[in-house]
């Protein structure tokens, strides 16, 4: 499922137009940037959780020549399942 299928199921449910519900779909996505950036955390109860971590400086190889390169420090986002999501799978 893409956006744009999220969009449709969401408009169906909701028997709203589509606009609407892709409005509504990027304010809940603006809503768990904004909780990332200012908290470093966003819990959707049922859901799971996303979460900021930092990653380290590292030694990785260029795949063309194979020479090291140091690769810098960074932050990515994790996620993990929450109880009611991992039961379905």
């Amino acid at each position: 499922m893409n956006k744009s299928d999220l969009v449709t199921q969401i408009s169906h449910e909701l028997h709203t137009s589509k606009l609407s519900a892709a409005h509504l779909l990027d304010t809940v996505l603006d809503g768990i940037r904004k909780g990332l950036r200012e908290e470093g955390t966003v819990t959707i109860t049922g859901f799971g959780t996303f979460e900021v971590k930092n990653r380290k400086p590292r030694v990785g190889r260029n795949p063309h020549t194979g020479e090291p390169i140091q690769i810098e420090a960074g932050k990515r986002v994790g996620f993990r399942v929450g109880k009611g999501l991992k039961q379905l799978a």
